[in-house]
């Protein structure tokens, strides 16, 4: 784990929450969210295709259906949750079809409907890069966010706030 003092060189600083510039504080803090989200998905993307062989994208659809307790989701609202446009989600759970992670099929009484569905292929690699995956996020954002967005994300991001936990015991 990376130490959470240490910036990497090729990062910028990363600005105050609380900053004196000319921006309001929502702007600010969806700016640092964005930066933070930036970085995780960098860093995540190699690690992605390494253990899935899939793109950043369509590992977005795997895990939108992963959460789903019940099956899969019709193509419209995966497209709208995720906000891509329907053309290139095609494109994209064809790719995901064709490597036996997803199926598709008709929704009854709909003849334009398309339901997604994950395959118990893509349910066992999941669960086998789960580890790995949430490591990557974890290390991301504990290089890139400055000590006080950190404090603040480790209640949403449950390997930090065990490393917090962990940290405080040893101090």
């Amino acid at each position: 784990m990376a130490d959470p003092q240490e910036h990497p060189a090729d990062l910028p600083e990363c600005p105050s929450a609380e900053g004196s510039g000319l921006l309001p504080a929502e702007l600010r803090a969806w700016m640092l969210v964005l930066a933070a989200t930036g970085a995780v998905e960098q860093r995540l993307r190699s690690v992605v295709k390494e253990k899935l062989d899939v793109s950043h994208d369509e590992f977005l659809i795997l895990c939108l259906l992963a959460e789903q307790p019940e099956g899969g989701l019709r193509m419209t609202r995966v497209a709208e949750l995720l906000g891509r446009p329907k053309t290139r989600l095609t494109y994209q759970i064809a790719c995901l079809q064709h490597a036996g992670l997803v199926t598709r099929r008709a929704v009854c009484g709909d003849k334009r409907g398309v339901e997604v569905t994950l395959t118990d292929k893509a349910r066992r690699l999941l669960t086998e890069a789960a580890g790995p995956l949430a490591g990557t996020v974890t290390q991301s954002l504990a290089r890139f966010i400055g000590p006080d967005q950190r404090e603040a994300l480790r209640a949403l991001v449950p390997d930090l706030a065990e490393e917090s936990r962990v940290e405080s015991r040893t101090d």
